[in-house]
């Protein structure tokens, strides 16, 4: 009785749509008139995209640590003299994900987070054959990663689409290799567009699918009706592990940026310094301002000089857009800004005092001013097995840092030292010690060298300044 209820309620809708649409119901219910009428397939889509679709596979063996009694002469006596090395015996860390080739040459796109602290990769292209990579740039800033391939080719890749020209409700397709059964391919739609609050990049701006997307499929390929890249897969939401529709992946036009500086042959990824701090525009801050809603964002700081000193933009300012691509939030305007290129000038369109400005800005990257002089600590203080390095722009920009501009900053941690049993952690900007500034890495070496039972400590994390003892 139910199901027939149901069938009768399905009759009623399409009997109403039919009027709607100026037919009859009947008139919808047709007998395909040819083969191709039945037969509808991605098939072709699927055959110019899957063969530049790779597996990656991901590895790195904890080598164990080299006993001091090897150095021993009366121990080596035992073993006739020779000198014995240290076992490869260690734990083995490995990972799993996709990959795209996106370059003839061997040129493979995939996550940062599929190849992160691995030293050993290997690709299998879609013919089975097993291919070794070197791993050409990890930028963790977009969760991205370049690999060449070492033999073979030249190789199909994929050509690469308009992330830019996306909309909503536009048939994709997920390839990847979904919890290491083999290459596999799903279909959906684009379920959204600038997607932020998402988590694993800092430039959140992400392109939603319900194309099923599962653990392996990171790093794989979303794709177009034309077989054209779109998105490098990236992340899911879910609460079990598995797809529930729910999949985000990095837009094409940002993987590009990245691309480029692994064939400019860089291992790091240059990108525009804005020279400002910017924050969420929030509906109070919106009615504030007079406006009738929250959006764009609010220059919060201009640091001197930097580009947008320079173009004039002031704290307080609202910037509404880049190129003429309208912003909502920081987010929105960070992925639209690194998506330009050094050297180039672009267009900011600014909301100021009621009065809407266009504001052009020259992109150049953030100087390393002071130099870096990196300084890994190796005395007996709590701060041993921190490296550190002087606070510049290039800095900041590298790893996130907001909200100060000078003092120490610790760029890694070694596992088990001192520092990190202190709760340093990379990031962490040293400001004071005891009651002095902290301006240089020589200076931070100085002062820890100095045998204290506890140091007063003064950092900022997170953009929040603490301040805390830690023990000697």
């Amino acid at each position: 009785m139910k199901s027939l209820t149901s069938r009768r309620a399905a009759l009623v809708v399409l009997a109403f749509v039919g009027s709607c649409c100026g037919a009859a119901a009947d008139d919808l219910r047709t007998v395909p008139q040819a083969r191709s009428d039945v037969l509808m397939s991605f098939s072709p889509v699927v055959k110019k995209a899957q063969p530049s679709v790779v597996n990656v596979y991901a590895s790195r063996t904890d080598r164990q640590a080299r006993n001091p009694l090897f150095d021993d002469p009366v121990f080596q006596q035992f073993f006739g003299g020779g000198r014995s090395t240290p076992r490869p015996g260690g734990p083995t860390a490995q990972s799993l994900g996709s990959g795209v080739i996106v370059d003839p040459s061997g040129l493979v796109v995939t996550n940062y987070h599929v190849i992160d602290t691995m030293t050993d990769v290997k690709v299998a292209l879609s013919d089975k054959r097993e291919v070794a990579a070197d791993i050409v740039l990890r930028d963790k800033r977009t969760d991205l990663a370049i690999l060449k391939l070492k033999t073979g080719g030249p190789f199909q890749s994929m050509d690469l689409g308009d992330s830019d020209a996306l909309e909503v409700g536009d048939l994709v397709l997920a390839i990847g290799d979904p919890f290491g059964v083999g290459q596999t391919v799903t279909q959906g739609i684009v379920s959204g567009l600038a997607r932020t609050q998402v988590g694993g990049s800092d430039y959140q701006f992400f392109v939603q699918t319900d194309a099923a997307i599962n653990p392996g499929n990171s790093g794989g390929a979303l794709v177009d009706m034309h077989g054209r890249l779109i998105g490098i897969n990236s992340a899911i939401y879910s609460q079990s592990g598995g797809s529930v529709g729910i999949g985000f992946a990095i837009p094409v036009n940002l993987v590009k940026t990245v691309i480029e500086s692994a064939k400019a042959g860089g291992h790091d990824v240059r990108r525009p310094w804005l020279g400002a701090t910017l924050q969420v525009m929030s509906r109070d801050i919106a009615d504030t301002l007079g406006l009738d809603r929250p959006t764009g964002a609010l220059v919060a700081s201009v640091l001197d000089d930097g580009p947008a000193k320079d173009a004039g933009l002031r704290s307080g300012d609202i910037v509404m857009a880049v190129d003429g691509q309208s912003i909502d939030d920081p987010d929105g305007f960070g992925y639209r800004f690194a998506t330009k290129a050094i050297g180039s000038v672009t267009s900011l369109t600014v909301s100021r005092g009621g009065k809407t400005i266009i504001v052009p800005i020259k992109l150049t990257t953030a100087p390393e001013v002071p130099p870096r002089e990196p300084i890994k600590l190796k005395n007996r203080s709590p701060f041993s097995g921190a490296t550190v390095v002087n606070f510049s722009p290039a800095v900041a920009e590298e790893l996130s840092i907001q909200g100060v501009h000078d003092g120490v900053v610790v760029a890694d941690v070694d596992p088990g030292s001192n520092a990190a049993e202190a709760g340093l952690a990379k990031g962490d900007v040293i400001l004071g010690l005891e009651n002095d500034q902290i301006t240089s890495t020589k200076q931070l070496e100085r002062a820890t060298n100095l045998n204290r039972s506890y140091y007063h400590l003064t950092l900022s994390r997170g953009g929040q300044v603490v301040q805390t003892e830690i023990g000697g």
